[in-house]
């Protein structure tokens, strides 16, 4: 299992991005956290993956684990390597110089092991058109191709854990459910998932259990289903009344001024 413990995060002693956020993802489901841009959604993956960048005067408190072991303290190559798991960033950091196989190898640099080829064919089974662009540069591919071969990338580090911070960010719409069915297959295949997503209707309809992030705290959290039929939720991040709406917390002030009323 994968926790956070009362994670702190504060920017050259001023900015405060994380504010004690604490959740757990369980092995084997799909954890789903919502929030609007500048909840601290991004933040808190690069925590988790060992990628924030530390400078004079920042702070970070609390704790990352994988079962009992913290994670405080290890860079990103050291988490993948010793604990699988790994970061699917939302920007699709592929080499744009490289053909998509030769990516594909790159990822797994640290374990080149001989299977290395097997897992290769592997992710050609997820995703048909990168055997059709193996000997194509990643540059000249389009975004639900670059947000594939990410995931591709990925999978050759032979993940426990996988990120997932905003995949479906400015994809059609049939990339995207493409993309939602491979993530539910690799959670139903054993994989552990953490995924951050702005569509959230469709992420809290894979997942397991759901949390919704606002101004770097945890707000609310409870099953995914639970959280699909919220009222508040549903008003503010699944389409409903959405435009009447600022925050969840929001929400909730509005209700209660209705009351009053």
């Amino acid at each position: 299992m994968l926790s956070v413990e009362n994670l702190r995060v504060v920017y050259h002693d001023v900015i405060s991005i994380l504010n004690g956020v604490s959740l757990k993802a369980h092995n084997g489901e799909i954890s789903v956290i919502i929030g609007a841009n500048g909840a601290g959604k991004t933040t808190l993956l690069r925590a988790i993956g060992g990628m924030l960048d530390i400078y004079e005067g920042d702070i970070i408190e609390g704790d990352i684990k994988v079962g009992d072991t913290s994670l405080r303290g290890l860079d990103s190559t050291d988490i993948i390597k010793k604990y699988g798991l790994t970061y699917v960033m939302e920007d699709r950091p592929v080499f744009w110089y490289l053909t998509v196989e030769e990516n594909l190898a790159a990822a797994a640099y640290s374990r080149w092991d001989g299977a290395v080829k097997a897992d290769m064919e592997r992710v050609f089974g997820y995703f048909p058109i990168l055997r059709n662009l193996r000997n194509q540069k990643a540059g000249y591919t389009s975004g639900g191709e670059q947000q594939m071969l990410a995931i591709g990338m990925s999978l050759m580090t032979r993940p426990k854990i996988i990120l997932f911070d905003e995949p479906s960010l400015g994809l059609a719409p049939l990339v995207t459910q493409e993309l939602f069915r491979i993530i539910q297959r690799l959670n139903e295949e054993g994989l552990t998932i953490v995924l951050v997503e702005q569509n959230a209707h469709a992420a809290l309809r894979i997942g397991h259990r759901g949390y919704v992030l606002e101004n770097g705290r945890v707000v609310l959290e409870g099953s995914a289903a639970a959280l699909l039929e919220n009222e508040d939720v549903r008003e503010f991040y699944l389409g409903a009344g959405a435009k009447e709406r600022r925050s969840y917390q929001d929400a909730k002030r509005y209700k209660r001024r209705k009351r009053w009323l």
